[in-house]
Protein backbone atom coordinates (compact mmCIF):
# COMPACT_ATOMS: atom_id res chain seq x y z
CA UNK A 1 0.00 0.00 0.00
CA UNK A 2 1.61 3.30 -1.06
CA UNK A 3 1.77 5.63 1.91
CA UNK A 4 -0.68 8.84 2.30
CA UNK A 5 1.31 12.40 1.11
CA UNK A 6 2.95 14.11 3.58
CA UNK A 7 0.54 16.83 3.14
CA UNK A 8 -1.96 15.02 3.87
CA UNK A 9 -0.96 13.29 6.54
CA UNK A 10 0.09 16.57 7.94
CA UNK A 11 -3.75 17.56 7.30
CA UNK A 12 -5.42 14.55 9.26
CA UNK A 13 -2.91 15.08 12.09
CA UNK A 14 -4.27 18.49 12.12
CA UNK A 15 -7.73 16.79 11.91
CA UNK A 16 -7.40 14.83 15.31
CA UNK A 17 -5.49 17.37 17.18
CA UNK A 18 -8.10 20.63 15.81
CA UNK A 19 -10.81 18.15 16.52
CA UNK A 20 -10.18 16.02 19.77
CA UNK A 21 -8.60 18.29 22.10
CA UNK A 22 -8.34 21.59 22.75
CA UNK A 23 -4.56 22.53 21.59
CA UNK A 24 -4.19 25.35 19.28
CA UNK A 25 -3.99 23.32 15.91
CA UNK A 26 -6.28 25.21 13.26
CA UNK A 27 -8.06 22.30 10.58
CA UNK A 28 -6.95 23.17 7.50
CA UNK A 29 -9.00 20.61 5.72
CA UNK A 30 -13.18 19.69 6.90
CA UNK A 31 -13.17 17.13 4.10
CA UNK A 32 -13.85 12.98 3.99
CA UNK A 33 -9.82 12.58 3.45
CA UNK A 34 -8.96 14.72 6.17
CA UNK A 35 -11.32 12.88 8.33
CA UNK A 36 -10.05 9.57 7.61
CA UNK A 37 -6.74 10.66 8.53
CA UNK A 38 -7.78 12.28 11.37
CA UNK A 39 -9.54 9.05 12.42
CA UNK A 40 -6.03 7.05 12.22
CA UNK A 41 -4.24 9.46 14.13
CA UNK A 42 -6.95 9.82 17.08
CA UNK A 43 -4.63 7.34 19.45
CA UNK A 44 -1.97 9.97 18.75
CA UNK A 45 -3.76 12.43 20.33
CA UNK A 46 -4.75 10.27 23.49
CA UNK A 47 -0.47 9.82 23.71
CA UNK A 48 -0.57 13.42 24.45
CA UNK A 49 -3.07 14.00 26.19
CA UNK A 50 -2.69 11.17 28.53
CA UNK A 51 1.30 11.95 28.87
CA UNK A 52 -0.02 15.23 29.82
CA UNK A 53 -2.25 13.95 32.79
CA UNK A 54 0.51 11.68 33.98
CA UNK A 55 3.13 14.32 34.03
CA UNK A 56 0.81 16.92 36.18
CA UNK A 57 -0.18 13.92 38.58
CA UNK A 58 3.50 12.49 39.10
CA UNK A 59 4.34 16.12 40.10
CA UNK A 60 2.10 15.90 42.62
CA UNK A 61 3.17 13.00 43.68
CA UNK A 62 6.61 14.06 44.10
CA UNK A 63 5.74 16.87 45.93
CA UNK A 64 4.06 14.74 48.33
CA UNK A 65 0.50 14.82 47.44
CA UNK A 66 -1.60 11.49 48.25
CA UNK A 67 -2.49 9.70 45.66
CA UNK A 68 -6.31 10.17 45.81
CA UNK A 69 -5.31 13.62 44.45
CA UNK A 70 -3.22 12.54 41.78
CA UNK A 71 -5.94 10.36 40.50
CA UNK A 72 -8.23 13.13 40.35
CA UNK A 73 -6.03 15.36 38.39
CA UNK A 74 -5.08 12.48 36.09
CA UNK A 75 -8.82 12.13 35.32
CA UNK A 76 -9.36 15.95 35.35
CA UNK A 77 -6.70 16.76 32.80
CA UNK A 78 -7.89 15.18 29.46
CA UNK A 79 -11.68 16.19 30.42
CA UNK A 80 -10.05 20.04 30.54
CA UNK A 81 -7.83 19.21 27.43
CA UNK A 82 -11.19 18.18 25.47
CA UNK A 83 -13.25 20.84 26.61
CA UNK A 84 -15.64 18.22 28.78
CA UNK A 85 -16.16 16.92 25.27
CA UNK A 86 -16.10 13.41 25.33
CA UNK A 87 -17.83 13.50 28.76
CA UNK A 88 -20.87 15.22 27.78
CA UNK A 89 -21.39 13.11 25.03
CA UNK A 90 -21.62 10.14 27.15
CA UNK A 91 -24.00 12.38 29.39
CA UNK A 92 -26.04 12.84 25.74
CA UNK A 93 -25.93 9.41 24.54
CA UNK A 94 -27.71 8.22 28.63
CA UNK A 95 -29.98 10.68 28.37
CA UNK A 96 -31.36 9.70 24.82
CA UNK A 97 -30.92 5.71 25.09
CA UNK A 98 -32.87 6.08 29.35
CA UNK A 99 -35.53 7.83 27.52
CA UNK A 100 -36.61 4.95 26.15
CA UNK A 101 -38.24 7.28 22.99
CA UNK A 102 -38.01 6.37 19.41
CA UNK A 103 -34.67 7.48 18.00
CA UNK A 104 -36.21 10.79 16.68
CA UNK A 105 -37.13 11.62 19.62
CA UNK A 106 -33.78 10.03 21.48
CA UNK A 107 -31.73 12.17 18.76
CA UNK A 108 -33.32 15.46 19.69
CA UNK A 109 -33.16 14.81 23.26
CA UNK A 110 -29.09 14.41 22.81
CA UNK A 111 -29.15 17.94 21.42
CA UNK A 112 -30.14 19.67 24.03
CA UNK A 113 -27.56 21.56 26.10
CA UNK A 114 -29.16 20.65 29.33
CA UNK A 115 -28.02 17.63 30.88
CA UNK A 116 -31.06 15.29 32.43
CA UNK A 117 -30.79 12.61 35.15
CA UNK A 118 -29.79 10.11 33.38
CA UNK A 119 -26.77 11.57 32.20
CA UNK A 120 -25.77 13.19 35.68
CA UNK A 121 -26.02 9.71 37.38
CA UNK A 122 -24.15 8.84 34.54
CA UNK A 123 -21.16 11.21 34.73
CA UNK A 124 -21.12 10.33 38.56
CA UNK A 125 -20.45 6.67 38.58
CA UNK A 126 -18.16 7.11 35.66
CA UNK A 127 -15.92 9.35 37.14
CA UNK A 128 -16.07 7.23 40.17
CA UNK A 129 -14.88 4.70 39.25
CA UNK A 130 -12.17 6.37 37.09
CA UNK A 131 -10.52 8.19 39.87
CA UNK A 132 -11.23 5.11 42.39
CA UNK A 133 -9.23 2.85 39.87
CA UNK A 134 -6.33 5.59 39.34
CA UNK A 135 -5.90 5.81 43.12
CA UNK A 136 -5.17 2.21 43.61
CA UNK A 137 -2.74 2.58 40.57
CA UNK A 138 -0.84 5.13 41.43
CA UNK A 139 -1.01 3.84 45.46
CA UNK A 140 0.67 0.74 44.12
CA UNK A 141 3.50 2.70 42.45
CA UNK A 142 3.69 5.71 40.09
CA UNK A 143 4.98 3.92 37.33
CA UNK A 144 1.63 1.31 37.36
CA UNK A 145 -0.70 4.86 37.68
CA UNK A 146 1.51 6.85 34.90
CA UNK A 147 1.43 4.01 32.56
CA UNK A 148 -3.11 2.86 33.18
CA UNK A 149 -3.47 7.27 33.10
CA UNK A 150 -1.62 7.58 28.91
CA UNK A 151 -3.03 3.83 28.09
CA UNK A 152 -6.51 4.64 29.14
CA UNK A 153 -6.50 7.87 27.30
CA UNK A 154 -4.57 5.97 24.35
CA UNK A 155 -7.67 3.19 23.99
CA UNK A 156 -10.50 6.06 24.52
CA UNK A 157 -9.13 7.61 21.01
CA UNK A 158 -8.19 4.45 19.40
CA UNK A 159 -12.07 3.38 20.11
CA UNK A 160 -12.96 6.50 18.06
CA UNK A 161 -10.49 4.97 15.26
CA UNK A 162 -13.00 2.19 15.33
CA UNK A 163 -15.88 3.50 15.19
CA UNK A 164 -15.31 5.74 12.20
CA UNK A 165 -14.85 2.01 10.08
CA UNK A 166 -16.78 1.47 7.06
CA UNK A 167 -20.22 0.05 7.37
CA UNK A 168 -20.66 1.99 10.61
CA UNK A 169 -23.62 4.49 9.48
CA UNK A 170 -24.16 8.09 10.45
CA UNK A 171 -27.58 8.91 12.32
CA UNK A 172 -27.49 12.28 11.07
CA UNK A 173 -26.68 14.08 7.92
CA UNK A 174 -24.68 16.93 9.84
CA UNK A 175 -22.27 17.24 12.77
CA UNK A 176 -18.97 15.78 13.66
CA UNK A 177 -20.30 12.52 13.47
CA UNK A 178 -21.06 12.97 10.14
CA UNK A 179 -17.89 13.60 8.94
CA UNK A 180 -16.18 10.85 10.41
CA UNK A 181 -18.63 8.12 9.80
CA UNK A 182 -17.56 5.61 7.80
CA UNK A 183 -14.16 7.19 6.51
CA UNK A 184 -11.69 4.59 7.62
CA UNK A 185 -11.20 1.25 5.63
CA UNK A 186 -11.97 -1.88 8.47
CA UNK A 187 -8.42 -3.05 7.36
CA UNK A 188 -6.70 0.16 8.89
CA UNK A 189 -8.64 0.45 11.31
CA UNK A 190 -7.82 -3.26 12.69
CA UNK A 191 -4.22 -2.68 11.89
CA UNK A 192 -3.93 0.57 14.09
CA UNK A 193 -5.54 -1.56 16.96
CA UNK A 194 -3.04 -4.50 16.53
CA UNK A 195 -0.09 -1.46 16.22
CA UNK A 196 -1.73 -0.19 19.28
CA UNK A 197 -2.22 -2.77 21.52
CA UNK A 198 1.26 -4.71 20.86
CA UNK A 199 2.86 -0.74 21.74
CA UNK A 200 0.72 -0.97 24.80
CA UNK A 201 1.83 -4.26 25.82
CA UNK A 202 5.48 -3.33 25.22
CA UNK A 203 4.63 -0.46 27.47
CA UNK A 204 3.12 -2.53 30.30
CA UNK A 205 6.48 -4.71 29.87
CA UNK A 206 8.76 -1.61 30.47
CA UNK A 207 6.97 -0.57 33.61
CA UNK A 208 5.72 -3.40 34.97
CA UNK A 209 5.78 -4.37 38.84
CA UNK A 210 4.13 -7.47 38.85
CA UNK A 211 6.93 -9.69 37.78
CA UNK A 212 7.12 -12.51 35.46
CA UNK A 213 5.34 -16.10 34.72
CA UNK A 214 7.32 -18.32 32.12
CA UNK A 215 9.40 -15.89 31.15
CA UNK A 216 6.62 -13.59 30.37
CA UNK A 217 5.89 -10.18 32.40
CA UNK A 218 2.08 -10.14 33.81
CA UNK A 219 2.20 -6.85 32.75
CA UNK A 220 2.80 -7.51 29.03
CA UNK A 221 -0.71 -9.55 29.24
CA UNK A 222 -3.13 -7.32 31.62
CA UNK A 223 -1.70 -3.56 29.46
CA UNK A 224 -2.71 -5.93 26.47
CA UNK A 225 -6.13 -6.82 28.03
CA UNK A 226 -6.98 -3.81 29.42
CA UNK A 227 -6.89 -2.20 25.50
CA UNK A 228 -8.81 -4.71 24.18
CA UNK A 229 -11.66 -5.23 26.40
CA UNK A 230 -11.58 -1.23 26.67
CA UNK A 231 -12.17 -2.04 22.40
CA UNK A 232 -14.78 -4.84 23.32
CA UNK A 233 -16.77 -2.63 25.54
CA UNK A 234 -16.91 0.65 23.00
CA UNK A 235 -18.28 -1.88 20.34
CA UNK A 236 -21.03 -2.95 22.15
CA UNK A 237 -22.24 0.35 22.73
CA UNK A 238 -21.29 1.46 19.65
CA UNK A 239 -23.37 -1.60 18.16
CA UNK A 240 -26.32 -0.65 20.43
CA UNK A 241 -26.67 2.83 19.87
CA UNK A 242 -26.43 1.92 15.99
CA UNK A 243 -29.67 -0.10 16.39
CA UNK A 244 -31.20 2.10 18.68
CA UNK A 245 -30.14 5.66 17.09
CA UNK A 246 -29.56 4.83 13.37
CA UNK A 247 -26.06 5.36 13.25
CA UNK A 248 -23.58 7.08 15.44
CA UNK A 249 -23.33 11.01 16.33
CA UNK A 250 -20.49 13.05 17.91
CA UNK A 251 -22.47 12.44 20.96
CA UNK A 252 -21.75 8.89 20.80
CA UNK A 253 -18.00 9.29 19.88
CA UNK A 254 -17.99 10.71 23.02
CA UNK A 255 -19.95 7.88 24.88
CA UNK A 256 -17.24 5.22 23.21
CA UNK A 257 -14.52 7.10 24.10
CA UNK A 258 -15.01 7.72 28.02
CA UNK A 259 -16.11 3.67 28.56
CA UNK A 260 -13.23 2.49 26.70
CA UNK A 261 -10.73 4.63 28.94
CA UNK A 262 -13.41 3.40 32.03
CA UNK A 263 -12.66 -0.10 31.31
CA UNK A 264 -8.96 0.06 30.20
CA UNK A 265 -8.61 1.78 33.77
CA UNK A 266 -11.04 -0.92 35.58
CA UNK A 267 -8.93 -3.66 33.83
CA UNK A 268 -5.44 -2.43 34.78
CA UNK A 269 -6.50 -1.91 38.40
CA UNK A 270 -7.49 -5.63 39.17
CA UNK A 271 -4.53 -7.41 41.04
Amino acid sequence: MTPPPLGLRSHGLRFAFGTLSVLPVKVGRWDREAARGGMLCAPLVGVVLGCGAAFVALMLLFLGAAPLLAAVVAAAVPAVLTRGLHLDGLADIADGLGSGKPAEDALRIMKQSDIGPFGVVTLVFVLFAQVAALSQLYDDSWARGALATVVSAVAARLALTLAARTGVPAARPEGLGAAVAGVVPVRAAMAVALAVTGVAAAAGALLGTYGTAYGVPYDIVRTALAVLAALAAAELLLRHCTRRFGGVTGDVFGGLAETAATTALVVLSLG
